[in-house]
């Protein structure tokens, strides 16, 4: 069973406490499910390519839960879901979507027992 661990009090930090109260080991890495959202195919394509480029796992689709952002892709790298793994990439996505009208939409992952 985790130790309890302090995590910043924020929505990343909420999260990483509700996975360790639940028993999710976070000391074993996963694939971490990240989610950005666009406003056209094309730039959302464009997003996908560069992440591609980039060496990374990802999937495209059309997404329903935002109207001004119907396009969805997720990045999917391996690690250890340690909140400053997690808010890093968070930052180097929201980076370098931002030219291309994209947000961050989240994250998720599969519990590790």
């Amino acid at each position: 069973m985790n130790e309890h661990v302090d995590f910043p009090d924020d929505e990343n930090g909420d999260v990483l406490r509700q996975m360790a109260e639940q028993g999710d080991d976070l000391s074993v890495a996963r694939e971490i499910d990240f989610s950005v959202i666009f406003p056209t195919e094309e730039a959302a394509l464009k997003f996908a390519v560069l992440l591609l480029r980039n060496g990374q796992k990802v999937s495209f689709s059309e997404y329903e839960g935002d109207e001004e952002r119907p396009w969805e892709v997720q990045a999917h790298p391996f690690m250890v879901p340690t909140h400053d793994n997690i808010s890093g990439y968070e930052s180097l996505l929201a980076s370098e979507a931002e030219s291309m009208g994209g947000v961050n939409d989240g994250w998720g992952c599969v519990v590790q027992e």
